[in-house]
């Protein structure tokens, strides 16, 4: 799955076991701030944990996306499609419109506007 989001998605730089907060994510984007997570059977018994756990990672400013193990490893095309409809357009950082991005003084007021 990672070689598979790294060559699919170059330009959202997809890392694994990504440590956010006290959580490891399975896949994560800062660029694009989304997360995928990839799930066995046993999270289907830790619903609670699972929840908690996307609560914790939604308010870091990361959407989270889950698939299950089937999925990925009988239908990687569809789980690549489904992600490629959830990636922003442009990246962050990546040729959006200016005094839009994070971190450039947009939303500081300049000198002559007082």
């Amino acid at each position: 799955m990672w070689r598979a989001l790294r060559e699919a998605f170059p330009l959202a730089k997809f890392r694994r076991q990504q440590v956010l907060g006290p959580y490891f994510a399975d896949f994560a984007s800062h660029a694009a701030r989304l997360v995928i997570e990839i799930d066995g059977g046993q999270h289907g018994e830790a619903v609670a944990r699972d929840e908690a756990r996307t609560r914790f990672i939604e308010g870091e400013g990361y959407r989270v996306i889950r698939f299950w193990n089937n999925d990925v490893m009988t239908n990687l095309e569809g789980v690549l499609t489904s992600i490629a409809s959830t990636l922003l357009s442009p990246l962050v950082g990546e040729g959006g419109p200016q005094g839009r991005m994070r971190g450039n003084g947009a939303d500081t007021p300049s000198p002559s506007q007082g």
